[in-house]
């Protein structure tokens, strides 16, 4: 049974969450090269002496937030069976020329631009061996674009495309996408099979099934989970209520501040997260200070002074 897009399925990504090494080359590897925003600047709640940067568009939208953890001395990751094996930014489609040049000037290393469900990719990795990737599309400059960084507003990131997950079988992934997530399948090639949602930013989920191929291996580089989008709490709860059915061990909500959470993890593997799109990201500064100063939980607020004196500098 496949479930019909209603309000309590999801339109696509609301967030990707990864690991990184050094804070400070994350940061101007995101804001500055990829002219992405810094829309929060706070600490993973469970281990508070790390950072948590969140990189977006100019709001901080569902379908536009990249988040890393930073950890100075990570070991590398290896993409394998059970992981994300890339994710996918939106340009317009005339702009991967300018992403080709840009890249080179940075010293980033990239593959040759290939046609993949008809687009134009342009693959590439961040310092930490992210596996990343530019997407021409096609109306794209026609999208907002955040307009606070070096590069050119007629160029600029629109979001998400989706991402790419390698699973050794794609059918029990699919079942989640489809059922409790209410994914519809738009299209196959080779290994790949494309799934999507009704949002314009984020919407695409490709599984690459690659059968009996090595493990994963979470470390720098690696994404650690990919968060969908809930439109309210009732919908993430239908969402979850779906999972439980199919077996899956779905956690309780948690307060993320910016969105409420439930996690699981699917067969394939890979920890699936379900977020809510409220309250987002201006709940605790004004929209046109996002990012600028380090925010904490209200239960991490007392322990501020030891909390900053031990995160590292960024500027």
């Amino acid at each position: 049974m496949t479930t019909t897009r209603t309000a309590t399925t999801s339109a696509g990504l609301h967030h990707v969450t990864a690991i990184s090494g050094p804070a400070r080359r994350n940061l101007d590897s995101y804001t500055r090269v990829l002219g992405l925003r810094l829309v929060k600047k706070t600490v993973n709640f469970d281990d508070p002496g790390t950072y948590h940067l969140y990189y977006g568009d100019a709001d901080g939208a569902p379908g536009t937030i990249l988040t890393f953890f930073p950890w100075e001395h990570v070991a590398p990751g290896r993409v394998g069976v059970g992981q994300t094996e890339e994710t996918a930014f939106r340009v317009p489609e005339g702009s991967i020329g300018y992403w080709t040049h840009r890249l080179v000037a940075a010293g980033i290393a990239f593959e040759a631009p290939a046609k993949v469900f008809g687009e134009t990719v342009l693959p590439f990795r961040d310092p930490d061996g992210m596996r990343l990737a530019l997407v021409g599309v096609a109306g794209a400059e026609a999208e907002p674009a955040w307009t606070g960084s070096e590069v050119p507003a007629e160029h600029a990131v629109r979001g998400f495309h989706g991402v790419t997950l390698m699973l050794r079988q794609a059918a029990p992934t699919a079942r989640v996408l489809t059922e409790v997530l209410g994914l519809a399948e738009t299209g196959r090639e080779g290994a790949l099979t494309r799934y999507a949602g009704a949002a314009g930013l984020g919407a695409h989920v490709t599984l690459r099934e690659v059968g009996d191929f090595l493990p994963g291996r979470s470390g720098g580089g690696s994404v650690h989970h990919v968060a969908f989008r809930a439109a309210d709490d009732a919908a993430q709860a239908a969402m979850a209520e779906r999972a439980g059915a199919l077996g899956l061990q779905v956690t309780e909500q948690r307060d993320r501040n910016y969105f409420r959470s439930v996690y699981f993890r699917e067969p394939g593997g890979v920890l699936f997260e379900i977020a809510t799109d409220a309250p987002g990201f201006a709940a605790d500064e004004p929209a046109e200070a996002l990012g600028e100063a380090l925010k904490l939980p209200s239960f991490l607020e007392p322990h501020r002074a030891e909390i900053e004196r031990v995160l590292p500098a960024l500027a």
